[in-house]
């Protein structure tokens, strides 16, 4: 994404230190110089390290959908995180979630339009729109050849009302 972008920059958030080497070479690799990384957890950097309306938007890829019933608590996109999400989002910011799990697609909608401060936007509507676009991830493949569906949910962040 930031090959196709040069003129945007791109904060990557990752708790997993060879997964940050692996960028780190191949953003060498490609001469890429508007990507920054935090190694630290997604909730933490968001709660504390991003200020209000302080990004154009946030992508969250294939984030791990804790399939068994009792742990769902540990999926990342819960009620706290969706209000970090409208916090830091700017208005007009876009906010896109890919998944292969059905039940984590639903989860995620429930959780994000139940906050009421995303509105759904129709992928037809960002087709010319780089920020909706994503390269295909190892995830992605991976759950394609288990068989999985692909769900992209995007959501734009709604104008903040003027209190008067």
């Amino acid at each position: 994404m930031a090959a196709n972008n040069p003129r945007v920059d791109y904060l990557g958030v990752e708790v997993h230190e060879p997964g940050i080497g692996h960028l780190l070479l191949l953003l060498e690799r490609a001469d890429l110089s508007n990507v920054r990384i935090i190694q630290r957890d997604a909730v933490e950097v968001l709660a504390s390290m991003l200020s209000d309306a302080s990004l154009d938007g946030v992508n969250l890829f294939f984030p791990d959908p804790w399939p068994k019933k009792r742990h769902h608590k540990r999926r990342l996109v819960q009620p706290p995180i969706a209000r970090e999400f409208a916090r830091v989002i700017r208005p007009g910011g876009l906010l896109h979630i890919a998944t292969d799990w059905e039940d984590y697609a639903e989860h995620t909608r429930e959780i994000i339009t139940a906050d009421g401060t995303f509105t759904a936007v129709p992928a037809e509507r960002l087709k010319a729109d780089p920020r909706s676009l994503r390269p295909p991830t190892k995830f992605e493949r991976r759950g394609q050849r288990l068989g999985h569906g692909i769900w992209d949910l995007l959501y734009e962040r709604r104008e903040t009302e003027e209190v008067v």
